[in-house]
């Protein structure tokens, strides 16, 4: 199912700098996780435009998100282009950013869920306090990867656990047990893409070609650096910070890059072992979607769908087609 996410008729035209804002936007994103709603929605069998709602839904909270963060951090560049803050003003980037999130629960409120209006409300604060921890760690060089993953789960991992769950619940199945599952799931997968994002800073796997060192140079220690960072000294934490190269890095290790490429296997399995766990989940939710009454052969689609995520968003493989 191709559903259009985004058209002028969406906003009002009696408004043309939102529109312009909203057009430089949503062009050029992958829409991944609207594309995650529809691989959960396709085999519940929900109506296309329930779908086309829960993808307007998740792609108008990320998008928001992005427009808030670019101008907390500063940052020139979305998706190669200069960032709405930059092009016009702070004041109407946070102002599209709060109507997204206003027409968000508009919309949702006409579809007249409750639970899923209260569901998306607290993940909305979820991303939000997210928001407000990563701000209080900028320039925190001894921050532990502990603390890390809980702003990624409330930053990150909401919007992926909104992904898995919300589907269900506009299908109005509320199974408790369900829903602890792919809350877990969402969790997991939502760390495995943080992760992934941070080691593209240190030009792994960096295919999108992200600036080097980028993180660390606005201030920023993500969890591979804190991962590798956990038994340095404070001199060799001094050296890491002052890096403006890769191989400025390097020299933070007693044998430079080899140190340097075997935090990155270290680090590349300990996230092996979450991806063994979503496994283990994706065997468990098969069994329980199925409960409900949903097909077995709509359940064996989903589980489908669902297995290659980790590929995709942590080795950052293109799936297989079929």
């Amino acid at each position: 199912m191709n559903l259009k996410i985004f058209s002028p008729k969406d906003f009002p035209a009696y408004l043309p700098k939102l529109n312009s804002l909203y057009d430089d936007l949503f062009a050029g994103g992958k829409g991944f996780r609207s594309k995650l709603v529809q691989m959960v929605s396709n085999p519940l069998g929900l109506p296309a435009e329930t779908q086309q709602l829960l993808c307007q839904t998740i792609e108008f909270i990320h998008n928001a998100s992005l427009l808030h963060d670019d101008l907390i951090d500063r940052s020139q560049l979305r998706r190669g282009k200069p960032a709405a803050w930059t092009k016009y003003t702070p004041e109407y980037a946070v102002l599209a950013g709060d109507y997204l999130l206003a027409r968000v629960m508009v919309n949702l409120s006409g579809f007249g869920n409750i639970k899923l209006v209260q569901f998306t409300s607290e993940t909305i604060s979820d991303l939000l306090e997210g928001e407000w921890l990563q701000d209080s760690v900028v320039g925190d060089f001894f921050v532990s990867l502990e603390q890390l993953d809980r702003i990624h789960n409330l930053k990150t991992a909401s919007l992926f656990k909104w992904c898995l769950r919300a589907p269900f619940i506009a299908a109005n199945n509320n199974d408790e047990e369900l829903h602890r599952t792919l809350d877990e799931m969402g969790t997991i997968l939502g760390q495995l893409f943080q992760r992934s994002d941070d080691l593209l800073d240190y030009n792994i796997r960096n295919d999108e070609g992200k600036a080097i060192l980028g993180d660390l140079k606005s201030g920023y220690l993500n969890s591979f650096g804190a991962y590798v960072s956990r038994g340095m000294s404070r001199t060799q934490i001094d050296q890491m910070v002052k890096s403006s190269t890769l191989e400025d890095y390097y020299q933070c290790f007693a044998n430079g890059e080899k140190d340097f490429q075997g935090f990155v296997q270290s680090f590349d399995a300990t996230n092996e072992k979450m991806i063994q766990l979503y496994d283990h989940h994706l065997v468990n939710l098969e069994k329980k979607i199925q409960k409900p009454g949903v097909s077995s052969q709509s359940a064996t689609e989903l589980i489908k769908s669902l297995k290659p995520l980790t590929e995709i968003l942590y080795w950052r493989r293109k799936p297989k087609s079929s």
